[in-house]
């Protein structure tokens, strides 16, 4: 249960501090607070808080004009048959007993920061775990009931069905994934004969030419060399005479000389020991220069073959890559994929296999599922009536008419077999229509509040919040909706934000929201009203701002009938 709220700088909330006392969880019972206000009092900015404590989207707009962040903080209270909550916090390490403290800050700069029990922690994980706390019901919700397409959604959510939905939908994904991969198989085994003939072509050029990384770079340099050989065999010949001819008999005296001075002189050892090296390196670079010069000859057969290489190699590179070792890359996979075509027919026989037991699987799954779906829906079908019949709806009817067709492959989705849409009745004598074309705004409320009731007493979440799902009603139905409202919080902590003063006189809590000007701004506060204060807000309620005797009177009568007096403490 939502024992605390504490709301800062949210728009035009300052500073909020709300407790809601525990009525009814000493007796496991629950408990209807009720929050009332002029139109633009500020009572979508609690909303709002709620909102973002459930992980959803923040605008630095919300911030409050001047501040550097905005803050919203709750505790809850957990029972101990809260099992599944409570496992999923102490397996993230984020219990605390039977308390939770989840708070959010937006910051001005960008970004927001979530903590449960004073660990950050990211928004889907908070947002996982408020959804088994706390149940939000807008002012705008009934109109998911003109939309057919959620129609199954909400089926499964009162069978709760959606751990056999899920299983199903992991077959229905894998037999969609082996169906694709099956068909794919097929088409390339239609071509794989012009694929496998193209690809030993391919490879046969290839392997014919056997190119080797980095040959086409030495192909170059060599035809560079074999172009310029006469001219370089010149300037080697010319560089070897003016070595050899002076420079090599003038080292010999050099090594005699020097030899003659270490003799003289030991202390120069060193500086005679690398004079010989370096006139014996002058030799042999010689020797090297004129084995170079000899190996340098005009051979124009070579230079044709070095281009005639280049140029198939070059080919080469046009067709399978843009280097040579491109080439060999190419080479390889195509040797892998020509592997694969020779094993095709047995991988097309164990992917069909597969692919076969999985839509079984999947059609036997949807049928299961369809089958539960129809216990649900006539059990929808009831329950849907009689919460009507409580809700002024005397002569109401309700279906859920389901497609007709046989649950086979041709109509599985992601979502199984099954299509269906809720139809409606509100008259004696008139035929069940779609939902959308016949309910009023009025009676989509009611009918979203009979769906709500039912899903609660099937819902582990202990805090249902409804936001002005009174709207477009009045009269008896407003009454009908008030007892309706006041009956679930006989097993439930409800929220109830309303215009209706039927359903604030049956609130063991209330709350009135107020915009009133502070220091030339505008601030909204929320304060608990005492019997006496219930008695005028009600008057207000019931007469705007005519209020008379006898408004009061039938304000205390209101409060007397809901059990407000009795409640109040």
């Amino acid at each position: 249960m939502l024992c605390e709220l504490k709301i800062k700088n949210l728009a035009l909330i300052e500073s909020l501090h709300l407790v809601f006392d525990q009525i009814g969880s000493a007796t496991g019972g629950g408990e209807l607070v009720v929050m009332t206000g002029e139109t633009g009092a500020g009572k979508s900015i609690i909303l709002r808080g709620l909102h973002l404590l459930m992980g959803g989207r923040s605008s630095v707009d919300w911030i409050r004009s001047g501040e550097d962040s905005c803050e919203v903080e709750a505790l809850f209270e957990l029972r101990p048959e809260q099992q599944e909550v409570l496992s999923t916090l102490m397996e993230q390490g984020l219990d605390d007993g039977l308390n939770v403290i989840i708070r959010r800050q937006v910051l001005a700069r960008g970004g927001s920061r979530m903590t449960i029990n004073g660990v950050f922690v990211p928004v889907k994980t908070v947002a996982g775990i408020m959804v088994q706390l706390m149940n939000v019901a807008g002012q705008h919700d009934h109109q998911q009931l003109l939309q057919p397409g959620n129609h199954l959604e909400m089926l499964d959510a009162l069978g709760e069905l959606e751990p056999q939905r899920e299983a199903y939908g992991l077959l229905y994904r894998a037999w969609q994934e082996k169906r694709a991969a099956l068909i794919s198989l097929q088409r390339q085994e239609q071509d794989k004969e012009k694929r496998r003939e193209l690809l030993s072509y391919q490879l046969e050029e290839i392997r014919g030419l056997a190119p080797e990384p980095g040959e086409d770079e030495q192909l170059q340099q060599e035809r560079q060399r074999l172009k310029n050989a006469d001219g370089l065999k010149h300037l080697s010949q010319e560089a070897y005479h003016l070595l050899s001819s002076t420079i090599l008999d003038d080292l010999a005296q050099l090594r005699r000389s020097v030899g003659q001075v270490a003799q003289l002189d030991p202390d120069s050892q060193i500086l005679v020991g690398e004079l010989v090296e370096y006139s014996y390196l002058a030799e042999d670079l010689s020797d090297r220069l004129r084995q170079y010069r000899d190996s340098l000859e005009a051979n124009p057969y070579r230079l044709e073959q070095v281009g005639e290489r280049l140029q198939d190699l070059q080919q080469l590179k046009r067709k399978y890559g843009n280097t040579l070792a491109a080439v060999l890359e190419y080479a390889h996979a195509a040797e892998q994929e020509l592997q694969q075509i020779e094993t095709m027919d047995r991988e097309l026989e164990i992917l069909a296999e597969r692919a076969h037991q999985l839509q079984q699987q999947t059609l036997a799954a949807a049928t299961a599922l369809s089958q539960q779906r129809q216990i649900v829906g006539r059990r929808l079908e009831q329950g849907m009536e009689t919460e009507l019949t409580s809700l002024a709806f005397d002569r109401a009817r309700f279906q859920v008419l389901f497609q007709e067709h046989d649950c086979s492959f041709g109509c599985l989705g992601p979502t199984g077999c099954d299509r269906l849409e809720f139809f409606f009745s509100a008259n004696a004598g008139e035929p069940l229509r779609p939902l959308a074309n016949v309910a009023s705004g009025g009676e989509l409320s009611r009918l979203m509040l009979a769906m709500k009731c039912l899903l609660a007493r099937r819902d582990r979440v202990n805090t249902v919040i409804f936001d002005e799902v009174d709207a477009g009603i009045g009269g008896e139905a407003a009454e009908a909706v008030a007892r309706k409202i006041k009956e679930l919080a006989g097993h439930h902590q409800v929220f109830c934000i309303t215009h209706l003063p039927q359903i604030a006189a049956r609130g063991t809590l209330h709350f009135l929201v107020l915009k009133k000007q502070d220091k030339d701004r505008t601030v909204s506060t929320v304060i608990r009203l005492e019997p006496q204060e219930r008695t005028r807000e009600l008057a207000r309620m019931l007469a705007g701002e005519s209020v008379s005797e006898q408004t009061r009177i039938w304000a205390e009568a209101l409060l007397v009938k809901g059990g407000g007096n009795v409640c109040l403490r």
